[in-house]
């Protein structure tokens, strides 16, 4: 799939995911053969004020080039100039966020609020697309509300406005993460735009990426929740799309392994203390479903330094692997 002058090796795509996405995430789901991986969003206005907590959002690797870095914000000349300050970082893409559903974010205009003004989304986009010679993508949702479905309208405007590449994700803003993605709407608007569309919810597995793929003709899929706890989907999915056959499940040592490097790395990107906090929810993830697993986390949530929680993780695959050797 290309983007812009960007060629990626395959069309899987990770999903920007506010609060999991930072460098550490990224770089395991590129080495699990991601064709593309995105940062979480940052604020525009935070980015032209030069917030220190925003900058930080913006470190990145080499290793994981391609990558994507998400904006939101609902002035065009904010998020104009946010883009040139973003273009001088090693960044390979730029996303437009008009999806996000949270309150904070919709009650200033910004994020899938902005599928309710799509004129001004459409020249947010030509600012941004002027200001930078990355190419700038688009992320949004099927609508705000149900009778509101306006995501086709929304990418023509979007494509005309010179993205180029849009991401949908099949919910409505009210919806948020419940119910089911509806993937016709991806149809809709691959059919109607000359750009790459890349189709996002309800992935959880690789047959779920082939069977959007063959429903909607989407150029790409974005994998989203279904990478939490589960980095191993993006190899699954790069094959399954590929047609070549799919890599046998991680065994319980392959799992821990890439569990002690992900906390290693996290502390070494955000400080013991926070690098800790940071991965309790990433452990939570990863345990989900082994057998005393509730325990597990109880006792993880209770670390209070590197050396008690290695120590915590250590002993608990050993007990997994006393239980089954694989």
């Amino acid at each position: 799939m290309r983007i812009g002058d960007i060629n990626l090796e395959n069309p899987v795509v990770l999903a920007p995911m506010a609060g999991v996405t930072d460098l550490p995430f990224r770089l395991l789901i590129k080495e699990q053969g991601c064709g593309l991986v995105c940062g979480e969003m940052v604020s525009a206005q935070a980015l032209v004020y030069g917030n220190r907590n925003t900058l930080k959002l913006l470190a990145t690797d080499p290793r994981e080039r391609p990558v994507s870095i998400q904006l939101f914000g609902s002035d065009p000349e904010t998020m104009a100039r946010a883009a040139g300050i973003l273009a001088t970082y090693p960044v390979d893409i730029i996303d437009l966020n008009m999806g996000c559903p949270v309150p904070k974010v919709v009650k200033n205009g910004e994020g899938a609020a902005l599928m309710r003004d799509p004129k001004r989304a459409a020249r947010i986009v030509r600012a941004v697309t002027a200001a930078v010679e990355l190419p700038v993508t688009v992320k949004m949702r099927r609508g705000w509300a149900e009778g509101e479905e306006n995501a086709t309208e929304l990418a023509i405007l979007c494509a005309e406005a010179g993205a180029a590449a849009v991401a949908v994700h099949g919910r409505f803003r009210e919806q948020f993460y419940s119910g089911k993605a509806d993937w016709e709407v991806i149809r809709r608007v691959k059919a109607a735009v000359p750009i790459p569309v890349i189709g996002n919810g309800d992935l959880f597995s690789a047959a779920d990426a082939l069977r959007m793929r063959e429903e909607t003709g989407c150029d790409g899929v974005m994998l989203g929740r279904g990478v939490l706890g589960n980095p191993w989907l993006v190899r699954e999915t790069v094959a399954a799309l590929a047609g070549a056959p799919l890599p046998p499940p991680p065994t319980v040592k392959e799992r821990f392994a890439l569990i002690r490097r992900h906390l290693a790395d996290q502390i070494v990107f955000c400080g013991e203390e926070r690098g800790i906090k940071e991965m309790r929810k990433h452990l939570t993830w990863y345990l989900k479903g082994f057998p005393g697993a509730a325990r597990a986390r109880r006792l993880i949530n209770e670390a209070i330094d590197r050396d008690h929680l290695f120590a915590l993780i250590d002993a608990y695959e050993e007990e997994l692997l006393n239980l089954d050797p694989a």
